[in-house]
């Protein structure tokens, strides 16, 4: 055990070392446990504060005895990073340069904040609905199109949405010719890949298979389409509330396909 003094001196007791196992001894919950500190450096990752005396706080506690095991102290739970509240889109990688996002292929260049983008509250205001139908037409303006279908493989192919006139591009001198209303990439990528240089390029089915939707996104379609299963889920209930229809099993007792067919 590191200390000020021999074991037991008024210098020891008094010493950091001696007053974090003090501490520790009074705050085991470990019956017949033998507990000492072992000096530690401090880490970039222990922050936060603690009850426990500071040398406590960077130090790992070593407990013998009463079946207790090496343990390390860690600070309160309170002073952890917690997750945001706000929606997390995963990123899950690029094709041909093109960003993978939500089902569906992006600029390279097109903003965060719209990837981002999640769906519209409930308790969203008119101006902040107006805000969110701006934004997800943006996120629209940025993907790029489809040219062709699925073949019998699955691939199809699809163009960079400068080509297609969405948006201007420096590196597609005919979409600088386009109204200023579009959303405009600046500055243009430093090293342009297939998804800039080419026409178009070719997707493979497994690149957006398991997350390709009939709707964009959240476009306002995809939130029109979303919110059928609210009107199924409440008929559903509907038809098994006790005090309406009262729909559940052994309220027909009808034999036979016939009349499960009309009930």
């Amino acid at each position: 055990m590191a200390s000020a003094g021999p074991p037991g001196s008024e210098s020891c007791r008094n010493s950091p070392i001696g007053k974090a196992n003090q501490w520790l001894r009074n705050s085991s919950s470990s019956a017949g446990s033998a507990m000492y500190l072992i000096p530690q450096p401090p880490s970039a990752s222990s922050t936060g504060l603690s009850s426990a005396p500071a040398s406590v706080r960077w130090n790992s506690v070593a407990a013998t005895g009463g079946g207790a095991s090496s343990r390390r102290i860690r600070p309160a739970a309170s002073s952890w990073p917690m997750r945001s509240a706000s929606r997390l889109v995963a990123m899950p990688g690029t094709h041909e340069g093109a960003i993978i996002s939500n089902g569906n292929l992006y600029c390279p260049k097109t903003p965060r904040p719209l990837l981002e983008l999640g769906p519209l509250a409930r308790t969203a205001t008119k101006e902040q609905a107006a805000d969110w139908e701006r934004e997800a037409a943006e996120l629209a303006r940025h993907k790029l199109g489809r040219l062709t279908a699925d073949d019998a493989d699955g691939y199809h192919r699809v163009q960079c949405p400068a080509a297609m006139g969405k948006v201007r591009c420096p590196l597609r001198p005919a979409s600088m010719r386009l109204d200023r209303d579009r959303p405009e990439i600046l500055p243009p990528p430093d090293h342009p890949q297939a998804c800039c240089a080419q026409q178009t390029i070719t997707v493979p089915p497994h690149v957006l298979a398991k997350t390709a939707q009939k709707h964009d996104y959240p476009s306002p379609a995809w939130r029109r389409s979303y919110a059928r299963r609210t009107g199924a889920e409440r008929g559903f209930a509907t038809a098994k509330d006790p005090a309406s229809n009262d729909i559940r099993r052994g309220w027909c007792r009808l034999m036979g396909l016939t009349p499960l067919m009309l009930f």
